[in-house]
């Protein structure tokens, strides 16, 4: 047997363990996927099932960040390499590239057979144990590393995919629909982040990147919309501090978060 006949049966070994996969993809950078990812897996856990968070953004590996675990390193045992838990979010297991990273500020500078062959290690080496879900939040776009991610995952249950209201972002998640048309991935919905800022003083609400652009989008092509998220100051500051934001049972943004966790546990029941 070749050495990719035994990596094909560890993949297949280690996804018999977890019931559903869903990717998190955007057809641009800096549109909020990893803030969506982070709060899904936490909704999910919170709602007792047993999750796990992967992220393989390999150029902008922020999830780290946003659990609380900057500086986390990996650990290896003979059933592969263990996630990271944290003790506040009972049910959550985390892997992401940035552990592999000795510095915070280190660029990533590999070439696309390195990048595949992490992405490849992460799924195939990792000990998660039984997963009622896996959330794997992607790098952005339609290339190379979103397709080696979706690949390996062998059918994942679908996709959430993240845009912002404007039409150069709306334009980009137009082709990552396609993409996964082309690829065979049901697309559990669309959310539109950074949706309109309410000012805290007057209450007005701002449309500062436009209006509707995800909203149309899902209309246009059959799609579930799960959601508008506003611009909350709470939201950017919790991420930076490490803390989940689905956790403020107060905050609209917590509310779509959950829903879009229902939604997706509803999904081919």
């Amino acid at each position: 047997m070749s050495q990719n006949d035994d990596d094909n049966l560890m993949l297949k070994e280690r996804l018999k363990t977890i019931k559903k996969k869903f990717v998190v993809l955007s057809g641009k950078g800096g549109v909020g996927k990893s803030t969506v990812s982070v709060n899904i897996a936490c909704a999910l856990a919170a709602k007792g099932f047993k999750t796990g968070l992967l992220d393989v953004d390999v150029h902008g590996p922020s999830v780290p960040t946003m659990l609380g675990l900057t500086g986390a390193k990996l650990v290896s045992t003979d059933k592969g390499i263990i996630p990271a838990e944290i003790g506040c979010i009972p049910n959550l297991k985390v892997l992401s590239v940035g552990f592999l990273l000795g510095e915070k500020d280190a660029p990533v500078v590999w070439r696309g057979p390195m990048k595949a062959g992490a992405i490849k290690q992460f799924i195939k080496d990792v000990e998660w144990g039984e997963l009622d879900y896996l959330i794997v939040d992607c790098p952005p776009g339609t290339g190379d590393e979103p397709l080696s991610a979706i690949q390996l995952l062998d059918n994942p249950d679908g996709a959430v995919l993240v845009t912002t209201p404007q039409e150069v972002s709306a334009a980009d998640v137009r082709r990552s629909v396609n993409f996964c048309k082309m690829l065979n991935l049901p697309v559990a919905g669309i959310i539109e982040n950074m949706s309109g800022f309410a000012c805290p003083k007057c209450g007005e609400v701002y449309d500062i990147f436009g209006k509707d652009g995800g909203e149309k989008i899902a209309k246009d092509y059959g799609i579930n919309f799960l959601g508008k998220i506003p611009i909350e100051p709470e939201l950017g500051k919790c991420g930076d501090a490490g803390i989940p934001y689905v956790n403020r049972a107060d905050s609209h943004a917590s509310k779509i978060f959950t829903h879009v966790a229902d939604v997706l546990t509803e999904l081919n029941k």
